[in-house]
C-alpha cells in the first residue's frame, strides 16, 4: 500500500534533545505507517545530545576519538558525522517512489532545500562533486596546502530508503560547538573545515532556521 495520498507532510518539532535510539525507533514506526497507509509523510525537526553516527561507508580510521561521545551505527548512507545541541536535524520521511524513483534526484532536492534555506539569510551554500553536503567558500581563510580555496561544511546529508520511503535526512549547523567535530573526519573529507551560521557572523536562531526550512520546503 502507498502512503496517505493528498496529505501534506506533517511537520513535527521536538523542543528537547532526542536520544538517538529513540529517534531511530520513532522513524522506523513512522516509515512503517507510511508504507501501510496509516500515516502521512513527515518532516521532523529536532536536536540530539552530543554523539557521532557511522554511515554505511564509514571507515574506522576516521573515528579519531571513539571515547569522546557515544557512537551509533546509523545504517544511512555516508560516513561519520556529528550531531549535537545547536545543530538542526531534519528527518525527512517521504515517499520517494511517488517522487520519481530517483535517489540521486532526491539527494539533489535535499541539497537544494538546504541551499534555499541558507539563501534566506543571504548566505551562498554550494555543492561540490564527490563531496556530499553543502559548503561555504571561505576566502577569508588561507588556502589549502595545494593552493585550492578553503571551504567549510555547514550541512550534512545522509538518507536511507525502505521500499522507497526515506528516513534520516539533513543536518544544518546553527550554533553547535564546532570543536566537537574534531573527534571524527567529518564525512571522510580531510583538509576542509566545518562552520555554522553563527560562526559566519549571522545572528540566526533555531526558530529562524525552522521558518526558512518551512518556507523553502520542496515537500508539499
Amino acid at each position: 500500500m502507498s502512503s496517505v495520498i493528498g496529505v501534506a507532510p506533517e511537520w513535527i518539532v521536538s523542543d528537547r534533545p532526542v536520544a538517538y535510539p529513540d529517534a531511530l525507533a520513532a522513524m522506523e514506526t513512522r516509515v512503517e505507517g507510511i508504507l501501510n497507509g496509516t500515516a502521512s509523510e513527515a518532516i521532523w525537526l529536532l536536536e540530539h545530545p552530543p554523539l557521532y553516527t557511522a554511515g554505511t561507508s564509514s571507515r574506522r580510521e576516521d573515528l579519531r576519538d571513539p571515547n569522546r561521545f557515544p557512537v551509533h551505527e546509523a545504517r544511512r548512507g555516508g560516513q561519520y558525522t556529528y550531531h549535537g545541541p545547536g545543530q538542526r536535524v531534519a528527518y525527512v520521511m517521504v515517499n520517494v517512489g511517488q517522487r520519481g524513483h530517483d535517489v540521486r534526484a532526491f539527494v539533489q532536492t535535499l541539497e537544494g532545500w538546504v541551499i534555499a534555506s541558507l539563501a534566506e539569510f543571504g548566505l551562498r551554500g554550494e555543492v561540490r562533486p564527490g563531496r556530499v553536503g553543502v559548503w561555504i567558500a571561505r576566502p577569508d581563510k588561507p588556502p589549502l596546502p595545494d593552493g585550492s580555496p578553503r571551504e567549510d561544511k555547514i550541512a550534512a546529508i545522509g538518507i536511507r530508503l525502505r521500499r522507497w520511503i526515506s528516513f534520516h535526512g539533513i543536518s544544518i549547523n546553527v550554533e553547535p560547538d564546532l570543536s566537537h567535530f574534531d573527534g571524527i573526519v567529518p564525512c571522510g573529507i580531510e583538509g576542509h573545515g566545518v562552520t555554522s551560521l553563527v560562526d559566519l557572523g549571522l545572528p540566526v536562531t533555531m526558530g529562524d532556521l525552522d521558518d526558512a526550512l518551512r518556507k523553502t520546503s520542496p515537500f508539499r
